[in-house]
């Protein structure tokens, strides 16, 4: 239920600039990678710094590994600007937009690609933050399941999908995001995993 709430299933369509939002994980990197041969977007940020979450699988960084990885599956480095400060959903968007303004880049739509359960989270942090630019949200196209096996850590996942449903109200109240809607269904089940435990990434 929270999984297919986060899914904006919105179609991909060519936008000025693609920004893939850091976060455990790769398959940003390779949605990103998959867009831009697809001729989505001839630029490309990665955002992201480090976190608890992130630092194991991502020593070197979010916005680094992502960029590596791109670089490696045949993405001219040159088309690649990287922020390596942001610490949140809202930096990623701030410090985005200061990269492109101080490369020349004008911006009037974005391709944001996060992982599946963000992109709620990032599409409404987006239309508060920049709402000026057309924005798209894509992540990689996987089920629960498949995503579960490719992170190989389901209660991670679990405990972050729940945090990630909590913020979409919490980050509205908070001024970092415009509201969201959460039907009846969604709020129990969220309730639901909260009584079982999965509450790490609460707020």
């Amino acid at each position: 239920m929270l999984w297919d709430y986060h899914d904006l299933h919105h179609a991909a369509r060519r936008c000025d600039v693609g920004i893939g939002l850091g976060s455990h994980d790769l398959g940003v990197a390779v949605v990103a990678v998959d867009l831009f041969h697809r001729g989505m977007f001839p630029h490309l940020v990665f955002t992201g710094a480090n976190a608890p979450t992130t630092v194991e699988r991502f020593p070197q960084g979010e916005a680094v590994a992502y960029r590596e990885y791109s670089v490696a599956h045949g993405v001219p480095e040159n088309v690649i600007l990287i922020d390596t400060m942001a610490a949140n959903t809202a930096e990623n968007l701030t410090f985005s937009r200061a990269l492109l303004a101080a490369n020349g880049i004008e911006v009037r739509s974005v391709l944001l690609m996060s992982r599946p359960y963000q992109q709620r989270r990032a599409y409404a942090t987006c239309r508060k933050m920049w709402p000026e630019v057309d924005v798209v949200c894509r992540s990689q196209a996987l089920g629960l399941d498949d995503y579960l096996t490719s992170i190989g850590d389901p209660k991670k996942v679990v405990d972050m999908l729940v945090g990630d449903t909590q913020r979409v109200e919490v980050y509205a109240d908070r001024g970092f995001a415009i509201p969201q809607p959460m039907p009846p269904q969604v709020r129990k089940a969220f309730d639901r995993l909260v009584a079982k435990g999965y509450t790490s990434r609460l707020v």
